[in-house]
């Protein structure tokens, strides 16, 4: 049984799949089981994965999205560990060996991502410190953005069993909303150095197909204040960042002649203000 298991979701992309395939393949840590999820490619995915290595597990299913491919391959996976990439990412070669180093086999609560280096049409895009990376207990932080790049992550299958996997009925903001069940409840470990290249190249990243993404990050928002365990402080700083989302949702919506949803963001906001719970 292998350690680690890494999942690679992919549509469409066998010009850049190849790239992410190869990264994980030549890890200096070797104990994975590597599953690449079709996820209903119209493309030649299935001959270029019948060309490649054998080591490599194919499963293929009707398109349903990016959150459907990564919990088939979890489901399939055998690994203690799960690791997932994008298919326009890759990894540095000591990627999973250098946040292994913080890996204790009696942590089943595992969860550790790491540092990022981002390209745009190959030179180097240089970071915001409102993203800035961070380990540790972040759920504050976590509401604002999206911290955590699912190919910097490397979790526990057990910790995936508690939270749940990614939401399916959310076309976007898959990630942010696992984050949230995540840094709500759970200390998260970093490694500093860029083990992950991200490439902001493509057209068909979800950022630029999918409009008004807020909608969907306001969802895993709401879905986080359903869980009664959640902190005090956690849940006000929730409902302020809820409100705080709608509200700029809502002005988006009437300056594009949409008053009738930005209405509903607008009561949906003032709904959590006055109630404050």
């Amino acid at each position: 049984m292998p350690l680690v298991t890494a999942i690679i979701p992919t549509f469409n992309r066998m010009d850049v799949l190849p790239r992410s395939i190869h990264s994980v393949l030549k890890q200096t840590f070797q104990d994975i089981e590597l599953i690449v999820i079709d996820d209903g490619s119209t493309d030649s995915t299935a001959d270029l994965i019948a060309g490649a290595s054998e080591s490599i597990r194919y499963l293929r299913q009707d398109h349903k999205g990016v959150s459907a491919a990564r919990n088939r391959g979890i489901i399939a996976s055998h690994g203690k560990l799960i690791a997932f990439l994008d298919s326009d990412d890759e990894w540095r070669q000591d990627k999973l060996e250098k946040q292994l180093e913080l890996y204790d086999e009696a942590d089943d609560d595992f969860i550790c991502h790491c540092d990022e280096l981002w390209l745009k049409y190959g030179k180097v895009v240089n970071q915001k410190g409102i993203h800035k990376k961070q380990g540790g207990c972040f759920f504050e932080r976590a509401l604002e953005r999206c911290l955590i790049s699912p190919s910097a992550v490397l979790i526990s299958r057990l910790l995936l069993d508690k939270i749940g996997l990614f939401n399916e009925e959310l076309p976007a903001a898959e990630d942010y909303d696992l984050w949230l069940r995540v840094t709500a409840f759970y200390s998260v470990e970093f490694v500093s150095e860029p083990l992950v290249i991200k490439h902001g190249d493509r057209s068909d990243q979800l950022s630029k197909t999918i409009p008004a993404i807020d909608r969907f990050r306001i969802r895993a928002i709401l879905n986080i204040l359903q869980k009664p365990e959640l902190r005090t402080d956690y849940r006000r700083a929730a409902i302020r960042e809820l409100v705080k989302k709608c509200e700029i949702l809502a002005k988006g919506l009437s300056k594009r002649g949409k008053g009738e949803e930005a209405i509903g963001y607008y009561d949906l906001a003032n709904k959590y203000q006055n109630n404050n719970c």
